[in-house]
């Protein structure tokens, strides 16, 4: 490490004498001395050597003194460790000297023992204060990555933890959930960019918004689509929980939003949303100059299915029976088994519901239809008529309608 010093000060032999004392460290680079004569010359130094470390100043100097000198480094807020020569009899402009930020002090005539000495605990000093500066440099460099994916409160934790960015992932316990605005595709192909803009800011804010409040993780976000993770980057035992009451809560906003852009002429898809518990892969994965925070495995899949059959099922929340059995007091319609594309066993599905939707008289007479397709009662297809018949708007209820009508008895639904 080199320590570059300004000597400000009007004696002539002064350069001599510390070039002659500190040779070897001259020679061997740890020191370079670099000189001024007055408080004026100073400043255009330190202008023309951004890598100046400390200042070795006298305080009684024509043009401009010492006193002055710190002065004006404070007012340019210049951070440099200053060590002021002077008399032991000019105690008073010491103080001052001290007061208006030097660090320390040495007497003329000059010890240089003990200047050698001073040199050394300040050198330890600006060292102590370039570590702090790249400490809070990483902070604010993490804090900045983190607050793409985190909550601000999440984000602040997180930055302080010296290797939360290191590249590379750990197998965790994670709840999984995909957003998708239906229809938007079509929808860029048809409306304004200066309508498109503010759309989908305002949409993406709202949506990102809400998952922060329940300290969700946003993994990825590809134009209107979101992926969230819950239990990732920190535990979070309740991540089922948190990932049923995001979903809700995300679709409510998307509900508000889109009657909010129909009224003004702009006919908004539905916001699909999918959700599944267990084991990923998690971490930031990429090089030097890019990285990714994102999720890896079978759990992850899921959900993006799961996402996606919500337009076959006619339901706007779709989650599996694992984020189902997992979340705390969970309520909700049974779906069906869903066997996905590529897998032998089905998986069961739900349509999560609150709490008033939950106990309404709709919801239990659903329930109960359901259990009759369970059970292969020839009922059900009564059941879930009378059901479509009070709500034309149930679609779950109509979709299985529909598969009764056309021969289909089991719960088990291929997609």
């Amino acid at each position: 490490m080199s320590t570059s010093i300004l000597v400000v000060d009007d004696e002539p032999d002064l350069e001599l004498l510390l070039v002659q004392k500190f040779r070897k460290q001259i020679s061997d680079g740890t020191l370079r001395f670099c000189f001024a004569h007055d408080g004026i010359e100073a400043l255009t130094v330190l202008a023309a050597n951004q890598d100046v470390d400390m200042v070795l100043s006298d305080i009684n100097m024509p043009r401009m003194d010492g006193l002055s000198l710190l002065a004006k480094l404070q007012e340019k807020d210049q951070d440099l460790s200053t060590i002021i020569v002077s008399a032991y009899s000019d105690m008073a402009n010491i103080r001052t000297a001290m007061n208006r930020g030097a660090y320390d002090f040495v007497t003329k005539p000059i010890d240089f023992l003990d200047l050698e000495a001073t040199i050394v605990k300040t050198i330890h000093h600006v060292e102590t204060l370039r570590q702090a500066q790249r400490r809070q440099a990483a902070a604010e460099q993490a804090r900045a990555s983190l607050s793409r994916y985190f909550s601000p409160n999440l984000a602040e934790r997180l930055a302080s933890s010296a290797n939360v960015l290191d590249l590379g992932g750990t197998r965790r316990e994670v709840a999984s959930l995909f957003t998708d605005l239906a229809g938007f595709t079509t929808l860029v192909e048809t409306i304004e960019p200066q309508v498109l803009g503010p759309l989908l800011n305002d949409y993406i804010v709202g949506m990102t918004d809400i998952v922060f409040d329940h300290e969700g993780t946003v993994a990825k976000i590809i134009g209107d689509a979101l992926h969230v993770l819950f239990g990732a980057p920190s535990d979070q035992p309740d991540h089922a929980s948190r990932a049923v009451a995001c979903s809700l809560a995300l679709d409510a906003f998307a509900g508000s939003f889109r009657e909010h852009w129909t009224r003004k002429g702009i006919p908004l898809g539905h916001t699909r949303i999918g959700a599944h518990a267990g084991t990923a892969v998690v971490g930031n994965f990429g090089g030097g100059r890019f990285f990714d925070y994102s999720a890896y495995g079978d759990t992850i899949n899921v959900a993006a299915r799961l996402e996606a059959a919500n337009k076959t099922l006619g339901t706007r929340i779709c989650v599996s029976g694992s984020v189902a059995a997992k979340a705390q007091g969970f309520c909700g319609r049974p779906v069906g088994d869903l066997l996905l594309r590529g897998r032998s066993e089905p998986i069961r599905a739900f349509e999560p519901l609150n709490a008033t939707k939950c106990a309404s008289p709709e919801t239990q007479a659903y329930i109960e239809a359901f259990e009759k397709l369970e059970a292969c009662d020839p009922g059900a297809i009564a059941s879930f008529a009378a059901l479509v018949g009070r709500n034309a708007e149930d679609r779950l209820a109509s979709f299985h309608l529909k598969r009764l009508l056309n021969g289909e008895t089991a719960t088990t639904i291929i997609l």
